[in-house]
């Protein structure tokens, strides 16, 4: 006994130990009633203190764990990222309850922290005025129309001879079909195309090529850190993903703004309102015409709206391309088959032209099925709720993140008689004819579905049956194609080399 106090020593230690013990018990009990999903919420695996759920999803292939997840929980369920709520949707009916016929209630994008924050100008928009006036100019200069197929079949004969100088040899078709795709947007936004050597145009496509290198090196030090079990870490990153990818796209910006600005001066000095030539004369007419102090149409926008545009229509397309000549290498006789049935109706005398899709049935299946099959956005474009919503039964209140999870759709086993394989015969009848799929949803649904869905299907279209038609794609001596894809806010291909030899003329 402590004869100054007269309390005894153990005493003490007692005492502070019951009021640590009592304060953890208290934090527990706090930290699991705030985990506690509101009431009618959507059901989801339990939540754990601090880490929320992200012991339930594997983050290297999330959109498939999170389609495994429905299968126990439902169509709509939730998951606690760190602090914050999360419904995940899942299934065709729930997609089209949800982005169709509830859209308007899921499209608040500025409350937004995802990784559509990129597109803050165009996709997700400092207004929809930016949007519609992107979609009103991109269909004024000829997408979704025949007009624009000059353009892409015009590009793909620049492309051609890049193919035929790697005279069969193994290489990377990475770059080169990015700047194919790129040089598209190049005519829509500046009025014309760009030689693949030129400096500015080099430029530009470097900087989207490290925007998405980016996406994927975070998501490695995601996945890292997860495996090193440092949590708390990696549900701060999991949750502010966006917001750092974001300063990092835009740390290149700069750069991407000067070649933007110099284009943009140019048009200034001989642009003639009553004849527009491209999407940047388009914009500088609004911006006189508009005359409003705090109007979101000025110039600082229009950089950012070609940067969007960029982005948005070139890496899809140019990762779907990617995709459709690995698959062709490893199915010899798919692409053996879709080059006949073009040979039957186009023959080689002339370039493939959009009026010969509904003539090129297994061709269009074979598109159609790249598409599905890649997955390019397996978890589209995250939505937050403008207000409470009702889905499934389930209450979601305002401010809640909603993740349209395509992959379930896309992967559907009541839908698709194979859906982990490559089967063209997903897109056609037994009499062989093209048959649409309504669960066929790449370009995902609603006000908020790919601003360049348009212009995507028709350059898929046009450049895939102009590979078929001129060349012949195989994997080099002793190596075999490899489908996993490099994870990250869109699904790419391992890089590759491939093997492309020009078809002998008939």
């Amino acid at each position: 006994m402590d004869q100054l106090s007269g309390v005894s020593v153990p005493s003490l230690w007692l005492d502070s130990s019951s009021l640590l013990i009592f304060t953890l018990v208290f934090l527990v009990i706090a930290a699991c009633l705030r985990n506690r999903r509101p009431r009618n919420f959507p059901p989801g695996p339990l939540a754990l203190p601090l880490v929320g759920n992200v012991f339930s999803l594997d983050l290297r292939n999330a959109h498939r764990a999170m389609t495994e997840l429905a299968e126990t929980y439902g169509k709509v369920y939730s998951l606690k990222l760190g602090s914050t709520w999360t419904v995940v949707l899942n299934g065709l009916s729930t997609m089209q309850e949800a982005l169709l016929n509830k859209g308007d209630i899921l499209n608040d994008p500025q409350s937004s922290t995802t990784v559509n924050d990129l597109e803050f100008v165009i996709l997700n928009g400092v207004n929809l005025l930016q949007r519609r006036f992107a979609l009103f100019t991109l269909k004024y200069f000829g997408v979704g129309k025949r007009s624009l197929e000059s353009s892409i079949l015009n590009e793909f004969i620049y492309l051609s001879k890049e193919f035929a100088n790697e005279k069969g040899k193994p290489f990377n078709p990475h770059y080169i079909i990015n700047k194919a795709v790129s040089n598209i947007i190049c005519s829509l936004v500046f009025g014309q195309r760009f030689d693949y050597c030129d400096e500015k145009f080099l430029k530009m496509t470097h900087l989207l090529d490290k925007g998405t290198q980016i996406e994927g090196s975070i998501w490695t030090q995601v996945t890292q850190m997860k495996s090193k079990m440092f949590t708390v870490v990696v549900i701060d990153f999991v949750t502010h993903f966006s917001k750092y990818l974001k300063i990092e796209m835009h740390s290149s910006s700069p750069v991407f703004s000067r070649v933007v600005d110099i284009e943009i001066d140019q048009h200034k000095k001989d642009l003639d309102p009553s004849e527009p030539r491209d999407f940047i004369d388009c914009y500088l007419n609004e911006i006189q015409k508009d005359g409003v102090v705090d109007s979101v149409f000025h110039e600082e926008n229009l950089v950012m709206c070609v940067f969007d545009l960029f982005g948005a229509g070139t890496e899809t397309t140019s990762t779907t391309l990617r995709w459709a000549l690995l698959y062709m290498a490893k199915y010899t006789e798919i692409q053996e088959k879709v080059q006949a049935e073009i040979d039957r109706v186009i023959g080689q005398s002339r370039q493939p032209s959009m009026e010969d899709r509904p003539k090129l049935p297994y061709t269009d299946a074979v598109i159609h099925e790249l598409q599905r099959i890649s997955n390019i956005v397996p978890l589209s474009l995250p939505h937050v709720t403008k207000r409470e919503v009702q889905l499934e039964g389930y209450k979601i209140p305002k401010g809640v993140t909603v993740i349209p999870n395509l992959t379930s759709v896309l992967f559907d086993k009541s839908t698709w008689e194979t859906p982990y394989t490559f089967n063209p015969g997903h897109f056609l009848n037994k009499e062989g004819k093209f048959v649409k799929q309504a669960a066929f949803i790449p370009f995902s649904l609603g006000k908020r579905a790919c601003l360049g869905e348009n212009l995507a299907r028709m350059e898929l279209f046009l450049f895939f049956t102009s590979f078929m038609q001129r060349f012949t794609f195989s994997m080099p001596p002793g190596m075999e194609p490899v489908f996993k894809p490099q994870v990250g806010v869109t699904l790419k291909p391992s890089e590759y080399e491939i093997c492309i030899t020009q078809r002998e003329v008939c």
